[in-house]
């Protein structure tokens, strides 16, 4: 009896600490699937719902207050430093004619459509290995957009195959943030070397799943189309 009690507590105390995040992040994501809100009042949604929680825990103090605004302070800071140095770049690229050198260049290679979408997401990638996602948005994507409208793919299609692949640059070394959180909570026995290693199964199994988008485009545009048409 007293075992049926300690497991209805345990099962009463997982359902208490999954519920409260878990439907803050149905908030969130919900909100802009549904087009009730923007990406950035989304997060403001998140940020408010996380205060309530906060609150409701009681864990809510103001030392909590003054490290979470110090962290996202310096957050946006770097976010708004790799934003100002990118758009600085791309402008400096267009008015020197690099994006239509590129676009001139890419189209002009013998392969088909299909060859250079590949090849493009194989920049893509190798560019994870050593740029975070938030670099290769903001640069690398602008000056696809020509080569794309020139080929006529599906922008939505692609913009997915391109997420997905993006995906793995959490993933790949030396610069896969995963691993390092991987390795923050792993025991101290275990090396960056071993991670490195244990990634790879799951390395392959993004490709794969790229694969099959790339295979059969309907998986990336339906949910869109049945949602927003």
């Amino acid at each position: 009896m007293r075992e049926d009690l300690s497991g209805g507590r345990l099962a009463l105390a997982v359902v208490t600490s999954l519920v409260p995040p878990l439907a803050l992040i149905l908030t969130v994501l919900g909100s802009i699937f549904f087009g009730v809100a923007s990406p950035s009042e989304a997060a403001g949604l998140g940020a408010m719902g996380a205060t309530i929680l906060a609150v409701a825990k009681r864990k809510l103090s103001l030392e909590v207050l003054k490290q979470v605004c110090f962290a996202t302070a310096k957050t946006t800071s770097f976010i708004f430093a790799i934003f100002l140095g990118a758009t600085c770049f791309s402008v400096v690229l267009r008015g020197v004619g690099g994006d239509e050198a590129i676009a001139a260049l890419l189209t002009a290679i013998p392969l088909e459509t299909g060859g250079v979408i590949f090849l493009m997401l194989g920049l893509v990638f190798v560019l994870g290995f050593v740029l975070d996602w938030i670099e290769i948005t903001l640069i690398v994507l602008p000056l696809l957009q020509p080569v794309l409208a020139v080929l006529g793919a599906d922008p939505l299609w692609f913009t997915i195959l391109v997420a997905v692949c993006l995906q793995t640059s959490f993933l790949t070394p030396p610069v896969g943030f995963a691993l390092f959180y991987l390795r923050g909570v792993s025991p101290p026995e275990v090396r960056i070397g071993q991670l490195y290693r244990g990634v790879v199964p799951f390395v392959i199994l993004q490709l794969v799943g790229l694969s099959i988008i790339a295979t059969f485009p309907a998986l990336a545009t339906w949910l869109p189309e049945m949602a927003y048409r």
